[in-house]
């Protein structure tokens, strides 16, 4: 496997995060300092990151899960800038683009790929969530303006002109393709995509080393090792892997797969506390990078 660090050229510095006993132990040195509570920022105030994820504009429930899901260490983690051209991969009803939208308005562009919901045999459960991020959107101008929502056909993924976008991130889905059978041309499309040069973050639910493929499918975890060689199979390189998003509490190994945990809660009242208890599931993060030109003559040489 070839593995690049180059870390030093995104200038990212990463802070220690504290730990609380009733909660999974947070990573150390991977997570960014919290932040007081501040309202929602206006297009005339300065965007910091960390006030974004505080602000008023994001729900109560949403930000009871920053805990599990460390939004201001993992987008510092995957180097994304204000000034840089975003798009997020099927966000669902936009927990992560509620963040990264208002931080790259000024200066950079969000775009979110979503499922086309006018195919006829569209999934309702999706079109909700599209119909969630939609109002979302419109709700808000003055953090939203400016987003672009990219229907995809999830069958054969394209997102929009090729080389241009500066960044691309995916928050647990990859087991959703891997489950539908065409996670490699997910990861062709990123590629194409992607600026010479340009970002892939992923984040997603983590088996345990060595777990077969067949039983990742019926758990929803994947294994490292799976994701990262359909992105270089794609042309990636892998940059680097964090635990910003690990939690050692959780074995990957439950009844109803990774849907028994929080915050699907699939088998009800049935070992709720205990899920609860373990709290969102173990991830992976891995940040890969589309070869520049550059990168590819220094590999040779």
């Amino acid at each position: 496997m070839k593995t690049l660090f180059v870390c030093a050229s995104l200038g990212l510095l990463l802070g220690g995060c504290q730990s609380n006993p009733s909660q999974p132990p947070a990573p150390a040195a991977t997570a960014a300092a919290s932040v007081a509570p501040s309202s929602a920022p206006s297009a005339t105030t300065e965007r910091t990151l960390a006030a974004i994820i505080a602000g008023d504009h994001r729900s109560a429930d949403n930000r009871a899960r920053d805990r599990f899901r460390h939004p201001e260490a993992t987008l510092a983690f995957f180097g994304i800038t204000p000034s840089l051209r975003v798009l997020e991969i099927t966000p669902g009803a936009g927990w992560y683009s509620e963040i990264i939208a208002p931080y790259v308005q000024a200066k950079g562009h969000f775009s979110a790929a979503i499922w086309d919901d006018s195919r006829p045999d569209f999934p309702k459960f999706y079109a909700d969530l599209n119909a969630q991020l939609r109002a979302k959107v419109s709700a808000r101008p003055e953090l939203y303006g400016n987003v672009q929502l990219l229907p995809i056909n999830s069958k054969a993924p394209a997102f929009g002109s090729a080389e241009s976008e500066d960044a691309i991130v995916t928050f647990r889905n990859v087991h959703n393709w891997a489950i539908g059978g065409n996670a490699d041309a997910w990861f062709k499309a990123f590629f194409a995509a992607l600026k010479p040069g340009g970002v892939l973050g992923v984040v997603d639910h983590r088996a345990k080393p060595g777990t077969t493929l067949a039983a990742t499918l019926k758990s929803g975890y994947l294994t490292e090792a799976y994701v990262i060689g359909l992105a270089e199979a794609a042309g990636f390189v892998l940059e680097a892997r964090s635990e910003i998003n690990a939690n050692p509490l959780d074995d990957a190994n439950h009844e109803a797969g990774v849907w028994s945990l929080p915050p699907t809660l699939r088998l009800g009242e049935k070992d709720r506390a205990q899920y609860l208890a373990i709290g969102e599931s173990d991830r992976m993060t891995l940040r890969f990078r589309k070869p520049s030109a550059d990168l590819i003559h220094s590999a040779n040489d």
